[in-house]
């Protein structure tokens, strides 16, 4: 059921004294996108009537056939907390319709939507998941525009006066807050200018309007603090990168399926076999949860950062570890999404490849409880641990030999994605970086 209709949406524009708002939907990239409305145009917004050009959305359709629907989710409502000098705005997300009123099959909210729709078929009443989007903070120069220079030298935990990004940290979960967010913790990360805000677990669909939601009101308040929040996954050489670990968990009704009280670690069969699932098709799926160049500056190791694939209950150098809660809070924390990933899609993908164990219910491998980073390339080999891709490039040819995850994402996404990243690879390829001149100039 919708916690708003159409009538309660009209009524709080009018009370909140409303004159714009955002029609929110993103491209295949996970860039958020919109339409603005003014609010006399709302009645229209809420019959699906609104129409806007799909042609020249990244990844959409073809001039020929740009004609699209924007199908507002009313839930979605929310007025921003910041006022413009012309009024408060608001914002609906949207579904992307095609004239004949079916689903855009390339749209990423649909497309995590199919995936959850079939969890529910296999008896799943409830994807939930918990995201932990980290950001670094940089000052801007007299033009506003952002430099490389940190605002803090702080480090894990630490407060202020080391982490003078502190006030601008407390006014993002104030923000966050007055919008409906349950926020859980927030902190300074290892590396200086760094920062994690977690924010209570949700049904998927939630999770990833809340990620982009979350990434809007980081980005604006860092502006009026005069600084610049990027959610690039390595900014910075020789410091940790940024990460969006996801913690997941399936549920049957009131029941958390992936708790067993009898089992040594308290993981039931279904949890046993989706980890499986998720290792299986981690190293095609990493081009969706990793979908950058520079994200594979971050998956090196060193930094914290999961760059094989294993699991364990203990320590935090494989790809999946298993939280020590237990019972309702029994779940899987995966390691190597970066926040720079659609949202839409990388729980997509996550979540097929889980299905995928469950449905074939492939075994799980033995646990690794030793630090894999200090483990010698034979004995991960004697151990049959595998590692993540090293390039865009090499995930990207992982991702299309792997039927699971190109059927989660479908033919359309998938096409445009990979032709997008495969342009993205050979810009970078045929660049000539500074390190090169740095190295090889004087030679």
């Amino acid at each position: 059921m919708s916690r708003y209709t159409k009538e309660d949406i009209m009524r709080l524009a009018d009370e909140e004294n409303v004159k714009f708002i955002r029609l929110q939907f993103t491209d295949l990239m996970g860039i958020s996108k919109n339409v603005e409305i003014p609010v006399s145009q709302l009645p229209k917004a809420l019959d699906n009537k609104m129409m806007f050009d799909g042609s020249s959305i990244e990844g959409f359709v073809r001039i020929e056939e740009s004609d699209m629907y924007l199908y507002p989710d009313l839930d979605t409502w929310v007025v921003f907390p910041w006022g413009t000098e012309f009024g408060k705005v608001a914002r609906l997300i949207c579904d992307v319709y095609m004239t004949d009123g079916t689903p855009f099959e390339g749209d990423p909210r649909y497309i995590l939507k199919k995936v959850m729709k079939e969890a529910e078929e296999m008896g799943y009443t409830n994807f939930y998941v918990g995201p932990e989007p980290e950001f670094f903070l940089f000052k801007n120069d007299a033009k506003g525009e952002p430099t490389l220079d940190l605002n803090d030298q702080g480090g894990y935990f630490d407060f202020a006066p080391l982490d003078l990004g502190e006030n601008c940290r407390r006014d993002i979960v104030l923000t966050l807050e007055k919008m409906g967010f349950e926020i859980e913790a927030s902190h300074h990360e290892v590396a200086p200018g760094q920062h994690e805000i977690d924010f209570k677990y949700a049904n998927a669909l939630k999770a990833a309007d809340q990620i982009l939601t979350f990434k809007l009101v980081v980005k604006t308040i860092a502006r009026q603090h005069g600084l610049h929040a990027t959610f690039m996954p390595k900014p910075l050489f020789g410091v940790s990168g940024s990460g969006m670990h996801a913690h997941q968990s399936l549920f049957k009704g009131k029941e958390n399926a992936f708790y067993d009280e009898s089992d040594e670690l308290g993981l039931s069969q279904d949890a046993k076999h989706y980890l499986a699932g998720v290792l299986k098709h981690s190293r095609a799926f990493t081009a969706i949860t990793n979908p950058l160049v520079n994200s594979y500056k971050r998956l090196v190791p060193g930094y914290e950062a999961p760059c094989y694939v294993a699991w364990s209950a203990k320590n935090r150098s494989p790809l999946i570890r298993i939280p020590a809660s237990r019972g309702m809070g029994t779940r899987i924390e995966v390691r190597n999404p970066d926040p720079a990933a659609n949202p839409y899609l990388a729980l997509a993908v996550m979540l097929k490849a889980g299905l995928d164990g469950i449905k074939n219910k492939i075994e799980v491998p033995a646990a690794v409880d030793r630090n894999i980073y200090i483990m010698s390339e034979e004995d991960r080999e004697e151990n049959g641990i595998e590692s993540l891709p090293a390039t865009l490039k090499e995930a990207i040819e992982l991702l299309k030999a792997d039927p699971v995850i190109c059927d989660a994402l479908g033919e359309h996404a998938l096409m445009h994605f990979v032709e997008a990243k495969e342009i993205e690879w050979d810009m970078f390829r045929t660049r000539v970086h500074e390190w090169e001149r740095n190295q090889y100039m004087s030679l």
